[in-house]
This record gives C-alpha cells, sequence and structure tokens, in this order.
C-alpha cells in the first residue's frame, strides 16, 4: 500500500449566495449557475451547480461531451427526453436523482406552466453543454409551454 501525502498548504473554498458564477454554457430556456467549478476556484475535475427551467420552459437538445452528470431535483416537475427523435423519456419530481451519460442527447423540460423546476447539477470534469440542433415542441411527448 503506498501512503497518501497530505496537503497542509490548501483550504476550502466557500462561493457565497450572490457570487456564483453566471457566465456558464446554458442551452435554451435552460439556466445553469455554477457553485463550484474551474471558472471561479481550484476545481479541475468537477463542476457543481443549480438548474432551472422557468414554467414551461425547456432546454435545446444537447449533450455534454465526455461529461458524466449526476442531478437532484429540489423542487417542480421534470422531464428528460431522450432517444431517437427524444421518443423516449423519465419524469423526475422533488427527492429525483438522476445519472446522464457522455455524450447522450437529451433535452430537459419543466412540465409545470406555474412552477419553477430547480436541480442542482454535477459534473466531470466541467460544465460542458453541446447545444443540438433545435426540435419542434409538437414531438416531445406531453409537453406545453407556459
Amino acid at each position: 500500500m503506498t501512503e497518501i501525502e497530505l496537503r497542509w498548504d490548501r483550504v476550502p473554498q466557500v462561493t457565497r449566495k450572490g457570487e456564483e458564477d453566471t457566465h456558464t454554457m446554458s442551452s435554451g430556456d435552460c439556466i445553469r449557475v455554477s457553485g463550484v467549478g474551474p471558472q471561479h476556484t481550484e476545481a479541475t475535475k468537477i463542476w457543481f451547480g443549480q438548474v432551472t427551467n422557468e414554467p414551461g420552459y425547456r432546454s435545446l437538445p444537447h449533450h455534454h461531451g465526455e461529461a458524466e452528470t449526476g442531478g437532484y431535483v429540489l423542487r417542480g416537475k421534470g422531464r428528460i427526453y431522450f432517444g431517437e427523435d427524444y421518443k423516449d423519456f423519465l419524469d423526475m419530481t422533488a427527492g429525483d436523482w438522476v445519472f446522464v451519460p457522455p455524450y447522450m442527447p437529451h433535452v430537459e423540460a419543466n412540465m409545470s406552466t406555474t412552477e419553477q423546476l430547480v436541480w442542482l447539477t454535477t459534473r466531470t470534469p466541467d460544465n460542458i453543454v453541446i447545444n443540438l440542433d433545435e426540435v419542434d415542441d409538437a414531438i416531445l411527448a406531453g409537453y406545453r409551454r407556459a
């Protein structure tokens, strides 16, 4: 077994409310705010932030490149569309967790026309967002705008 060298020359970093990085990659009406990431901390292998979809709005089709993505729904009713022509979907509500594999095209939608969808998202190694061609709302089963 190898010995681990402890680092006494490092300190934790706190991003205070209102000091988050708001210049993150977003897709359509899906807004991402970074709490931990290489944009404003010493992080090099993780991105962690809050994602918000206003009532009745959704992201553009997109994927996260090489990044593995984990999410936790804080409030609201979300749906993630995926698969060929985004015909498959999974619904999520407060307390649900989701894993999105690398390079998987998807659309994140707020299924409520009156309440925000808010979730926490973590991604490695960074907040990679690659937007794809837009699709018509009509192909997204059950989706409607506010």
